[in-house]
């Protein structure tokens, strides 16, 4: 049995940055507060937690005041800066230099737009930690959609000007930019319409559905390794099973199963934007036991 980590897997530059920033906090405090899981993988939190870190959520954070809170690289609303002055918190921004840049994107973007009554649509999750970061800088006024049923959110008649989460995947993007476009012409009844598109996802992240598509059909079987909640994990685990009908989704070594890996078969095994690459390498280990 031949076992391959994907090399293309694990932690995007934005959660590295965040961890890192943690457990530098961490060395000189002992103990740090982080708003919102500063990944979604629980595995990782866990490991972090034993190093001081508390995950609060937005409503412990309102009623904190002098003290350190760590801002994870999803990014945050306006409101939470404002929270923070009042309550005196410094906070520790981990947030993703890509999503400092859309927010600022999005905030000048809506400024300029109200005067038109255009809309602000964003392509992403609703509820995903960075979408409400993004949503924040609309005054929560921007339509969410993620799929084609969400299109009626939407006044074709007026200016649309849309983004997307950074994580979303390009081909999904520009799929729903078309529909869009054939409504806007439809409703219209002209080619010239007030449409602009922005090209807001994050390449190191949106292409990894490509290699994925590569890394599953060149494996016997595929280990998928993600927390069950990383809406990433489970858009890359359907691009696996797409490809691969021999794959399995796992957060841990004890969901693994014997009767998955037979000799001489080719194991591959890859992960989210949000699965550690240590935890890949225990889930290698692992299976590696299983011939013995």
């Amino acid at each position: 049995m031949t076992i391959e980590i994907d090399n293309n897997s694990g932690f995007c530059f934005g959660v590295v940055k965040a961890i890192e920033i943690a457990e530098r906090e961490l060395e000189k405090d002992k103990k740090l507060y982080c708003l919102g899981d500063i990944v979604h993988n629980d595995a990782e939190v866990k490991r972090l937690e034993k190093k001081g870190l508390k995950t609060i959520s937005h409503d412990e954070f309102r009623t904190l005041k002098n003290t350190k809170v760590l801002l994870r690289a999803h990014g945050e609303p306006p409101e939470t800066y404002k929270i923070a002055k009042q309550n005196n918190i410094e906070l520790i921004d981990a947030s993703c230099p890509i999503v400092l840049n859309l927010q600022k994107k999005i905030d000048k973007a809506y400024t300029d737009f109200s005067s038109v009554e255009g809309q602000i649509v964003i392509f992403g999750k609703v509820g995903h930690a960075e979408v409400i970061g993004l949503l924040g800088h609309t005054e929560n006024k921007g339509i969410v959609i993620s799929e084609e049923k969400d299109l009626d959110k939407i006044d074709f008649s007026k200016p649309i000007n849309i983004f997307s989460q950074t994580t979303k995947s390009r081909s999904s993007y520009h799929s729903i930019i078309e529909k869009i476009k054939e409504r806007m012409i439809s409703e219209t009844g002209n080619d010239e319409i007030n449409f602009i598109i922005n090209d807001s996802t994050c390449r190191a992240v949106s292409n990894r559905d490509v290699f994925l598509k590569d890394f599953a059909k060149k494996h016997d079987i595929i280990i998928f390794v993600s927390g069950r909640k990383s809406s990433n994990g489970k858009v890359l685990y359907e691009v696996c099973k797409n490809q691969n009908p021999h794959s399995y989704f796992v957060s841990e070594t004890d969901e693994l199963q014997k009767d998955w890996f037979k000799p001489n078969i080719s194991v591959g095994i890859c992960g989210a934007t949000s699965t550690p690459t240590w935890l890949m390498k225990k889930i290698k280990t692992a299976i590696e036991k299983f011939e013995k």
